[in-house]
């Protein structure tokens, strides 16, 4: 006999899921939902009472509207305080990285699953992203160790295409480094130099640079789950 496929939960339940989940890290996150809730639904009162002559359908509707736009906002917030939660519990951990770039990138950023560079004593890595705004390279690790990782992968990244603009970040423990969960933004706010067909050749091109590339024992992005938004 056939299994049945179980179902996938339903929107309402995700998002109960997802609060359930996150409360348990971010004390705050029921109180600035609370927050977000209530102020539309006072502002929705507050016109249903003093805007003159808006009549009952204005008294019943703005005070609706308050309720739906803080629900809006309540989720809205939700979403971002569960992703920076969950950047949270896999930042440090080898291919954090790695996961961000499988399921975080927005914009047409293509990224690399697997450390296209890495060091076998320290499990140190460096991570490409292709995008509009060029070539990143992200080391994972102290800056001190990374760097030298990050120039050599800048090289074999210039000699393959070097009329593309080569960009290097750094995730790690120092103080300038970027913070895990701002590499989407980060690479969002890149200047564009490609076309989204030039992208895509590009990717293609730098492909053969990390084929056969060994991945040190610890490093296994599938293994650190990146946060989902609530749908």
């Amino acid at each position: 006999m056939a299994r049945t496929p179980e179902k996938e939960p339903g929107r309402i339940r995700q998002i109960w899921e997802t609060f359930q989940v996150t409360r348990t890290y971010d004390g705050s996150l029921v109180w600035l939902m609370l927050l977000v809730f209530v102020l539309p639904v006072l502002a929705g009162a507050a016109a249903a009472v003093f805007i003159p002559g808006i009549g009952l359908l204005g008294e019943i509707i703005w005070p609706l509207v308050g309720v739906l736009f803080g629900v809006l906002l309540a989720v809205i917030v939700l979403g971002r305080r569960a992703e920076k939660s969950a950047y949270d519990r896999i930042a440090g951990q080898p291919g954090a990285v790695g996961a961000v770039l499988r399921s975080g990138l927005r914009g047409g950023w293509r990224g690399s699953e697997m450390p296209v560079a890495v060091n076998a004593k320290t499990r140190d890595a460096v991570y490409r992203a292709v995008g509009r705004g060029g070539v990143v390279l992200i080391g994972e690790g102290p800056a001190s160790r990374t760097q030298r990782l990050l120039d050599e992968q800048r090289r074999r990244v210039q000699r393959v295409v070097p009329n593309v603009k080569v960009t290097t970040l750094a995730v790690g423990p120092d103080t300038d480094a970027v913070p895990l969960a701002r590499i989407p933004r980060t690479l969002s706010r890149l200047k564009n130099t490609l076309t989204k067909a030039e992208v895509l050749a590009v990717d293609h091109r730098l492909a053969s640079l990390n084929e056969g590339i060994p991945v040190p024992k610890g490093i296994d992005p599938t293994r650190v789950r990146a946060p989902r938004r609530p749908q």
